[in-house]
């Protein structure tokens, strides 16, 4: 038997390489909309962050999203982002 190969992705957050089931997927559609993809399977320039918010805070601080996506990111984006992100985490 072979074993399966895990695909990995980098925190934008905090550079670590993890399982990308374990991260959550941040979209740019073609319509230059800013969006939490929770299925991983969306159409769009991606980047990825830990399921905490540490990372989004970090990812903020050194514009590591704004690098991965190549769009500047305005603050309300920022704080939407961070009301999602604690919807998942009480999941």
């Amino acid at each position: 038997m072979t074993n399966k190969k895990i695909p990995m992705r980098q925190c934008v957050g905090c550079s670590e390489m993890k399982d990308k089931r374990s991260l959550i997927r941040i979209l740019k559609t073609s319509e230059n909309e800013i969006v939490l993809d929770a299925t991983g399977k969306k159409n769009g320039r991606g980047a990825y962050l830990c399921r905490n918010a540490e990372c989004l805070q970090k990812a903020r601080k050194n514009k590591g999203l704004e690098r991965s996506l190549k769009i500047a990111i305005p603050d309300e984006i920022y704080e939407n982002l961070q009301k999602e992100m604690e919807g998942i985490e009480t999941r």
